[in-house]
């Protein structure tokens, strides 16, 4: 990880040290070994620069080509190094003396605009093209690495791998945008370039960026995940053979490191599988795994030690043990925002941000964990929608009995919420036949009443709902209460039309149709790259890098092509996963069923530790974010969070939801 910066004058006025200066200095906890900048009349580049691979110890960034009118600044690591070395003709040299931002410069030497197609690895980078008097940027396939951007048509272009050095400027004035927040609050975050602030972009995974005083500025996509690709192979073996094959690479490429490696082993499925696999590739090098883990003493329902305790008796490991339990959530709030240039935080945020800081005082530099492996392998829970497509009835209440036995639910939830609305769809399509024959199936299998089927899942989907509310009328029924289901203020979600933002980016989701359907939404959602930026934000604060296998290109490709049974069968989720670490994960990790709900500790952390910090911020409102918030209902909620005994899900989403932007606001005093 490092950090990178730079400023393009499109009216010719000359770059000065001092602006450069102020951005890398605004973000030098991504970089404590050095800084340097490059500045050549309007256009200049700054780095900080952070050594973690063996050849990052080489590298002087920002780097120029042997003429000098290429120059590149780059956050990056490159995975296809071997490859990249064949077709670039560098064998002349020492791989070891080659460094990663050597390959990307002659990448683009090569292939120009084209080269990030040809990169395996997270990357951000700008190159200034003297030749062709143009600025190209890219961003890695899965937005890993931060890109943030401000383009003022005409006059200027600043970049930066963080938002605060681009609000350091003056020609930047900070200024929220509303947009994002209401997006925040509704919530609805699908919009993968906007940010909190007025004028300030991100860019995109897998986009490059060219700007020039002729062509203006043009945005390109390079790379998309394809949705109809299917891998077919022999046997479940065979699966995840190939499976425990690329992820093994992954977490290889991942632990290229000229400092010690640690990993976030929370006794997950996932964390478990990348420290397992991490060891085993560094014992041959008789290299040792730090580890740290959060576990809960005052929380017991939280604590994860009944499966890390198995793990770390395989020995391999270097065990560090926090306690998240004994601070709160907001316990460190000005320091945490400080780090975090927008306010979007969830709830667990502040558990990695513990272990980070443990690994700092360890005096590791590269942190693997599994962020996000739920999403890349799949849960597999739409084979459900499939099932019933298919009307294989029988076969769809044998798996739903297996994974309630394994995984919390009920053979008629699953019905509910992926048999029925297949069902109700029929109906809509006035396929009368065809819905008679599932409803008589579902009947069979399910015990549930022929009668009931048709009237509540057939005749009231087609019925108006303006024809149900009069005859609930006509028969003395009153309309039931409506809960709130955001805490964003009705006026100001009116002002900024979130209703037809959210139609603009796809309306409300459809229940899924296949397994592959489901997947393919949630791996290119815009909640996945957002989840990555903070991720990322976090561990820079400590001046580590944070590296994600889950995360890796052909991962991702693998899991989304594999059949849907390779995902959810016999009762189990992420099978083609469990079957890759047989002889790996102890068994009692390997097939546990769930992972630990961390709410009761976030829960006891606020009302132990953060309960004055909460009243004061509600109590003094600022007037700017009560524009944004339904402050009545956040004051019900926490009233009803401080007097309850059993705190309900949504008032404490809704108070964390208004504290913690009121927060935000205060720290980066934004207006």
């Amino acid at each position: 990880m490092s950090g990178i910066v730079g400023i393009f004058y499109l009216d010719d006025r000359s770059v000065e040290s001092k602006q450069l200066e102020s951005m890398v200095d605004r973000i030098a906890h991504r970089g404590p070994d050095g800084s340097n900048l490059w500045l050549e009349g309007s256009v200049g580049f700054g780095h900080r620069m952070l050594w973690t691979t063996p050849e990052s110890l080489l590298e002087t960034l920002p780097l120029a080509n042997a003429t000098g009118d290429i120059v590149l600044t780059a956050d990056a690591r490159i995975d296809n190094r071997d490859e990249l070395i064949q077709k670039l003709d560098l064998s002349d040299r020492p791989a070891e003396k080659i460094t990663d931002c050597q390959l990307i410069l002659s990448a683009y030497e090569k292939w120009g605009k084209d080269c990030p197609q040809y990169l395996l690895g997270d990357f951000a980078f700008a190159i200034w093209d003297g030749r062709q008097q143009r600025l190209f940027c890219a961003r890695d396939h899965i937005g890993v690495k931060p890109f943030y951007y401000c383009y003022q048509p005409g006059k200027r272009f600043f970049f930066a791998s963080e938002i605060k050095a681009l609000l350091s400027l003056p020609e930047i004035p900070r200024r929220i945008n509303e947009v994002r927040i209401a997006d925040y609050l509704y919530p609805m975050l699908e919009d993968k370039a906007i940010t909190s602030y007025q004028g300030i972009f991100r860019l995109p995974p897998a986009q490059t960026l060219t700007v020039s005083v002729r062509d203006d500025i043009k945005l390109q996509t390079y790379w998309s995940l394809d949705p109809s690709r299917e891998l077919i192979l022999g046997s479940d073996e065979e699966y995840a053979e190939a499976f425990r094959e690329i992820f093994t690479e992954a977490v290889r490429c991942r632990l290229r490191s000229a400092f010690p490696v640690g990993s976030h082993l929370s006794g997950g499925l996932d964390s478990s599988s990348v420290s397992c696999v991490a060891r085993n590739l560094l014992q041959e090098k008789d290299v040792t795994l730090h580890t740290f883990s959060n576990i809960f003493d005052e929380v017991p329902e939280c604590d994860e030690r009944t499966y890390i305790e198995p793990i770390l008796e395989q020995g391999g490991f270097i065990p560090h043990y926090q306690h998240p339990d004994r601070v709160g959530p907001l316990t460190e709030w000005e320091h945490f925002f400080e780090c975090q240039d927008e306010s979007f935080i969830g709830p667990s945020c502040y558990l990695p941000w513990i272990l980070n800081r443990a690994a700092q005082q360890a005096g590791v530099r590269v942190v693997l964990d599994g962020c996000d492996g739920d999403t890349t392998v799949c849960h597999g829970d739409a084979y459900f929608a499939e099932l019933a497509r298919r009307e294989e009835w029988e076969k769809f209440l044998v798996e739903a009995k297996a994974v309630s036995q394994n995984f919390k639910g009920t053979p008629l939830g699953f019905l509910y919420q992926y048999g029925i609305p297949y069902l109700e769809e029929l109906a809509k399509q006035w396929q009368w036949v065809v819905f008679a024959k599932n409803a008589r199936e579902i009947r069979k299998y399910f015990k549930i009443s022929y009668k009931q089927l048709f009237l509540q899942h057939g005749l009231k989907p087609i019925v108006p709902e303006f024809c149900r509310s009069l005859w609930k009328k006509l028969r003395g029924q009153s309309e039931p209460v409506k809960k709130a289901t955001s805490v964003i203020n009705p006026r100001f979600a009116e002002k900024m039309g979130m209703s037809y933002r959210l139609e603009s980016f796809g309306g409300i989701p459809k229940p899924p149709v296949t397994v592959r359907d489901f997947h393919w939404r949630k791996l290119t959602s815009g909640v996945f790259p957002f989840v990555l930026e903070l991720s990322d934000l976090g561990a820079a604060a400590f001046s580590i890098e944070a590296r994600h296998p889950f995360m890796d290109k052909r991962l991702i490709e693998f899991c989304l092509a594999v059949p849907a049974e390779q995902k959810l069968n016999q009762g189990w989720s992420r099978l083609i996963l469990r079957r890759a670490m047989e002889g790996i994960l102890p068994k009692p990790v390997q097939w546990r069923g769930g992972k630990t709900d961390m709410a009761p500790n976030f829960i006891h952390g606020l009302l132990k530790h953060n309960r004055d910090l909460i009243d004061e911020v509600v109590r003094q409102h600022s007037e700017d974010v009560t524009e944004y918030i339904d402050l009545n209902l956040v004051r019900q909620c926490r009233d009803l969070v401080f007097r309850s005994a059993i705190v309900q899900e949504s008032n404490i989403v809704y108070l964390w939801q208004y504290v913690s932007l009121a927060l935000w606001c205060r720290a980066q005093q934004v207006k």
